[in-house]
């Protein structure tokens, strides 16, 4: 018996290797590099050795203004989106978890962006938030009446953060809505049922059965859908590339610009542990905070 049962350890193990490497190669490794490399001046020449040159880099990313700048667009790009996924993708999914005809098509329609290419959606939307000839310039003005003249959403610093968060919360709420509807398909209906009997409303039962039942699905969106958040790259890249005068800068991109196109590696480097401190760090405390019992 305990030779069969150590057999099925080892067996395990040698299943189980190949993801443990590839975890250890491509995450554990490259945090543990970048923290290393934030210390030091490092060059992509290999010929160049590395210069140490101890909290420099992070005293230097403090005193930061651009740091500070594209910090605050991160944060407020998570605030916008993340209760705009959240919202909608949970009505969307209420919707589809009644028996209306074709719901299986329509799950996979609004599941659709989620699969598709950061590249590719922030290519359309650059093209639908264009000023002139674009799609949502010619349904606010000659459409809707809204505007009289078009709006220069990419090259006004006011506005050019609108279409990232449009399309941050376009592409997520898929995924958003798959996450709920399994949510709510978990929640037996039996008190559902109970609730009718005791006569109450729509409302009712969604206020003091649906909402606490799905405390732990909302847990999981709103970390999962945080660390996301503070992800973003692709769609400030493609679209604004940072700008106009910064405006849209956010860590992704700003760490990105330091290191590939500036060649400050271990500038990167310190803003990449910064981030991951901050996206650890928040993901925690939401976890603490909305802990069940």
């Amino acid at each position: 018996m305990k030779k069969r049962s150590t057999r099925k350890k080892i067996i395990g193990t040698f299943f189980v290797l190949p993801g443990l490497i590839s975890y250890f190669g491509w995450t554990i490794y490259p945090i543990i590099k970048s923290f290393s490399m934030s210390f030091y001046k490092w060059n992509i020449n290999p010929d160049i050795p590395p210069v140490f040159v101890g909290i420099e880099n992070y005293r230097k990313l403090f005193q930061d203004d651009l740091f500070w700048s594209a910090l605050k667009n991160t944060i407020i790009y998570v605030l916008v989106t993340v209760p705009g996924q959240i919202v909608l993708g949970l009505l969307i999914a209420i919707l589809l978890n009644r028996n209306i005809k074709g719901k299986t098509v329509f799950r996979l329609l609004y599941y659709l962006p989620v699969v598709t290419s950061w590249v590719i959606v922030s290519a359309v939307f650059q093209y639908l938030f264009a000023t002139r000839g674009g799609v949502v310039n010619f349904l606010l003005k000659d459409v809707l009446h809204i505007i009289s003249t078009d709006i220069r959403w990419f090259s006004q610093p006011s506005m050019a953060m609108i279409p990232v968060y449009t399309l941050g919360i376009w592409k997520g709420i898929g995924w958003s809505m798959l996450i709920f509807l399994a949510g709510l398909q978990a929640i037996p209906r039996q008190y559902y049922e109970a609730a009718r009997v005791d006569g109450a409303g729509a409302w009712t039962t969604f206020r003091r059965i649906t909402l606490p039942l799905l405390k732990p699905t909302f847990v999981f969106e709103l970390v999962m859908l945080t660390i996301g958040g503070f992800n973003v790259f692709l769609s400030v890249y493609v679209m604004t590339g940072g700008g106009p005068r910064n405006a849209t800068q956010v860590l992704s991109t700003y760490m990105f610009k330091q290191a590939f196109q500036y060649f400050h590696f271990g500038y990167g480097a310190a803003i990449s542990v910064v981030f991951f401190i901050l996206v650890f760090s928040i993901a925690q405390l939401q976890r603490i905070l909305f802990k069940r019992d």
